[in-house]
């Protein structure tokens, strides 16, 4: 019987960690409408690694937009080796718990399985703790505001 939520929590676990590197990649981590001298369904996606663009009439994005300053916020830097840390440390306590887990033998090797189920924790903390992070740092998510119009001014959407 203990088996069978150990193989429950490595059905889970795998799953977590598509919707982390999925979160990781996704190009739409703030999303801006109503920009300045744009259609008005005009949206501007930015994320991580990229910066899109698209309208809500259109399903076509244009990414690869760059903007320095944005990319060189420390927010960014720390966002972009959260995410990745959170993705090798999953990773990690998934190899871990995979040969404690055992699903071919009666009793699983509990220290084992233990240490990386405590492993894959750690991994989704990271990303929790960055995220905690963020919502203490009202005032920087402000600041971002202004970077924004900046950025907009730059790229000659006003």
């Amino acid at each position: 019987m203990p088996n069978r939520i150990l193989i429950f929590g490595m059905v889970m676990a795998p799953c977590g960690w598509i919707l982390d590197l999925t979160a990781t990649v996704a190009p739409n981590w703030r999303t801006f409408h109503g920009v300045p001298n744009q259609p008005s369904d005009y949206v501007l996606q930015q994320g991580i690694w990229d910066i899109c663009s698209t309208t809500t009439s259109s399903t076509r994005n244009e990414c690869g937009k760059t903007d320095a300053p944005y990319f060189a916020n420390q927010i960014i830097k720390i966002a972009q080796g959260m995410m990745v840390a959170s993705l090798v440390v999953t990773l990690i306590g998934l190899a871990v718990a995979i040969p404690g887990v055992r699903c071919w033998k009666t009793t699983p090797n509990w220290t084992v399985a233990g240490l990386g189920a405590n492993e894959i924790r750690v991994g989704y903390c990271i990303i929790l703790g960055y995220i905690g992070g963020i919502m203490e740092q009202k005032k920087e998510l402000s600041k971002c505001r202004s970077e924004r119009n900046s950025f907009l001014s730059r790229n000659n959407f006003q």
